[in-house]
């Protein structure tokens, strides 16, 4: 039997024990990862697992069961527990299979690479990453570099009719070093993943990215705390889309503890700023054409010409909002679906990083944060930081223990990109400027 078949065969025994409706999931993994330092392999590990998740319903009430272990002579048992949780629950009236879901698309994303690389060839790829680290004059230790591979295939069927099956791969590249030595040392790292080998960053670009990001961070000082603008590395700005999806993930707003829940429809950007999610981009790292519960997906403008224009919605949320699903349900095994983005990215601007910064006489250009100090209730930021000090307009010394504090309200009203945004994240962003905020430093 096939994983699909395997599904629709639990399914059926879902309904014999009782349940009204049900939808099952089975998520199959393996991975391949490699540790080297300093010359030598540290860690090897491949790991191989099948995972498999029952979602039952007995009117509005439901229950999930689990298991690892993919046996259709275990399917009667499983099922019976789930219906038998399912009878002593309290009832959710906004619980239920999506009424959104449709037959998957035919599109081919791309999302599978058939080479699968052994151990000896990823030791090689993070020799070469380490090896172009230690190679940067100024660094004189190493954290290692690691590779690794994975493959992960989905299969999704629902007794109302769907059923649906796909499969991802990855690859990534990874270096840490170090600069300096005792209390004066720096550490920073490069990293980088993508669904197909060939679109991987060579490994010796990612070591020797690494040992010159942990260069520039040596001798930082504490400078002393203004109100300036800040400036993102592209590397931590997506941290700021990260919070705008917590503040608009419908089971939030539902609940009514997003700082945003009354802003839809409303300018909280400035113009001419789009955030966009596309879960059909090809060999997207988070691509895929249906969401956790079978709901199409599609490209959309969360944030259009500043405007906040939806909120991401899978059924549940959207049923307690009067809404229809957005198509951005993920799930596990073990739980029931809660909304998510998939390949979230912030539209670049047209001026490029040094036009950002040209007019600072004296700002801060982030480059690593610390913390998770931001209320999504109130909108609330501070978080630790370190980076450089921005002086008449380029980059000057390094700073480090400093904190960077605003709320996300103004935050998002007063950012500008750069042009310089590239996929490489998942979540990405170009660099990006935000007036006003203060740094506490010494």
């Amino acid at each position: 039997m096939n994983h699909l078949d395997r599904l629709a065969d639990l399914i059926a025994h879902a309904r014999a024990a009782g349940a009204d409706a049900a939808d099952a999931l089975l998520v199959a993994g393996t991975s391949l990862s490699v540790q080297r330092r300093l010359g030598k392999t540290e860690h090897v590990e491949r790991s191989e697992g099948q995972d498999l998740g029952l979602r039952v319903f007995l009117g509005k009430q439901a229950a999930v069961v689990s298991a690892t272990s993919i046996d259709p002579a275990s399917f009667k048992t499983l099922a019976e527990r789930a219906v038998a949780m399912a009878r002593v629950v309290p009832e959710d009236p906004y619980t239920g299979l999506a009424d959104t879901a449709a037959p998957p698309a035919t599109d081919d994303l791309d999302l599978e690479d058939s080479s699968e690389p052994s151990a000896e060839a990823l030791l090689e790829r993070a020799g070469i990453a380490e090896d172009a680290a230690m190679a940067v004059k100024g660094v004189t230790n190493s954290e290692g570099a690691s590779a690794g591979y994975g493959r992960t295939e989905i299969a999704l069927i629902t007794s109302a009719g769907f059923a649906g099956r796909r499969v991802v791969t990855g690859h990534s590249i990874s270096a840490t070093a170090l600069a300096g030595a005792g209390t004066d040392m720096q550490r920073d790292y490069d990293y980088h993943g993508t669904v197909h080998l060939s679109d991987l960053d060579d490994p010796s670009t990612i070591g020797t990215s690494a040992g010159e990001r942990a260069i520039r961070r040596l001798n930082p000082s504490r400078p002393k705390t203004a109100k300036l603008p800040v400036v993102y590395d592209p590397r931590v700005a997506g941290g700021l889309l990260g919070h705008l999806m917590g503040a608009i993930n419908g089971a939030g707003v539902a609940r009514g503890t997003s700082f945003l829940k009354d802003k839809l429809g409303q300018s909280i950007f400035a113009s001419g700023i789009f955030v966009r999610d596309d879960p059909r981009r090809v060999r997207g790292s988070r691509s895929r054409l249906f969401d956790g519960e079978g709901t199409p997906t599609r490209a959309r403008a969360l944030i259009e010409d500043g405007v906040l224009t939806t909120w991401l919605l899978d059924s549940r949320s959207a049923r307690q909002l009067g809404m229809v699903s957005t198509g951005h349900a993920s799930r596990g095994t073990g739980g029931p679906p809660s909304p998510s983005a998939t390949n979230l990215y912030l539209a670049p601007g047209t001026p490029t990083p040094a036009e950002l910064m040209a007019d600072i006489k004296l700002g801060l250009y982030i480059t690593e944060l610390i913390g998770m100090g931001v209320n999504g209730v109130t909108g609330d930021y501070s978080r630790g930081a370190a980076g450089f000090m921005i002086r008449d307009g380029v980059l000057a010394e390094p700073v480090a223990e400093i904190t960077v504090a605003s709320n996300l309200v103004d935050m998002f009203a007063n950012m500008t990109p750069a042009n310089d945004l590239k996929f490489r994240r998942g979540t990405d962003s170009p660099t990006v400027r935000v007036e006003g905020m203060t740094m506490a430093g010494s």
